[in-house]
């Protein structure tokens, strides 16, 4: 066999092996999930558990209210704040990649300043609560995620390499502003904003530290903070009065509380596994093309 195959076979072996290990703890916490309580408690964590069970889910989905309105509200704040997010990121993103503009070194310092240094986790809850009075909204989710600095960063890479004369020779057919931005510049940036969009959303939908400084309210409450609090104790989901309810007739020694909280983490993460490969093919062509001149 020649070296060039031995080469190519060696390659193939680390990539699978990469994939192995990735793949294995995603399995393990599916099947986790899917465990005994007491066989966890007796064997640890198998990859194939001695006993399949589906009562960690059953708990959840016997009163699925609270985690469908958890659903509802990271669903509406990921879409929204995308959309939201993306227009402004790309409207920024342009203008500083726009070489006649006479404040870019300015703006882009300013730009490249906020990335590095912030006001402070106090002055930002006074701006949420007492100016913005956003407390207990769900505009408190969105906002603080609405304008990234490295994203815009990105999308200023990526949109300087599109070719100025595209943009002249629009202007000499008599083209505005606007509609040279609308119908040139953001079709032509299709990777770049699902690259960046895919990347907000994550954000977005794993967010939960905003929702633990400005919500209180139950019905705001997003999927990952319920992960969070479930997470850390038990008692909410015991002091839930529709959990409460459902769990009436159940034995709350026998309560699966480690595989239940491997049954929420596999449910509020399998949403977004199946958003990723219909962004994969813009995915791996943004990243390649932002990266270049970021």
């Amino acid at each position: 066999m020649s070296t060039n195959r031995w080469f190519s076979l060696a390659i193939h072996a680390v990539f699978v092996a990469i994939t192995i290990s990735m793949l294995v703890p995603f399995a393990l916490v599916i099947m986790i999930s899917l465990s005994d309580e007491q066989s966890i408690l007796h064997n640890g964590f198998q990859l194939i558990p001695e006993i399949i069970t589906t009562s960690a889910y059953e708990y959840f989905l016997k009163t699925p209210d609270t985690i469908l309105r958890a659903y509802g509200v990271t669903i509406t704040v990921s879409v929204v704040g995308t959309v939201i997010s993306l227009v402004l990121t790309s409207i920024l993103g342009y203008t500083l990649s726009r070489k006649d503009y006479g404040l870019n070194r300015i703006t882009s310092f300013y730009v490249f300043f906020t990335m590095l240094f912030n006001g402070g986790l106090v002055p930002f809850y006074i701006l949420m609560t007492q100016y913005l009075q956003l407390k207990d909204t769900i505009w408190a989710l969105i906002v603080p995620g609405l304008l990234s600095p490295f994203y815009v960063l990105i999308m200023k890479g990526f949109m300087s390499k599109i070719p100025t004369e595209i943009i002249e020779s629009a202007k000499v057919e008599g083209a505005r502003e606007w509609r040279i931005y609308l119908q040139l510049i953001l079709p032509l940036s299709k990777p770049a904003l699902a690259t960046l969009g895919l990347f907000i959303m994550f954000n977005y939908w794993n967010e939960w530290f905003n929702a633990m400084l400005f919500i209180n309210t139950q019905d705001l409450v997003p999927l990952q903070l319920l992960l969070v609090r479930t997470m850390n104790t038990l008692d909410f989901i015991t002091s839930r009065p529709e959990f409460a309810t459902a769990m009436v007739s159940f034995d709350m020694s026998q309560f699966p509380k480690t595989s239940a909280k491997f049954a929420v983490v596999v449910l509020s993460a399998g949403p977004m596994l199946l958003v990723f490969p219909f962004f994969q093919r813009f995915f791996v062509k943004g990243l390649t093309i932002g990266a270049i001149k970021g």
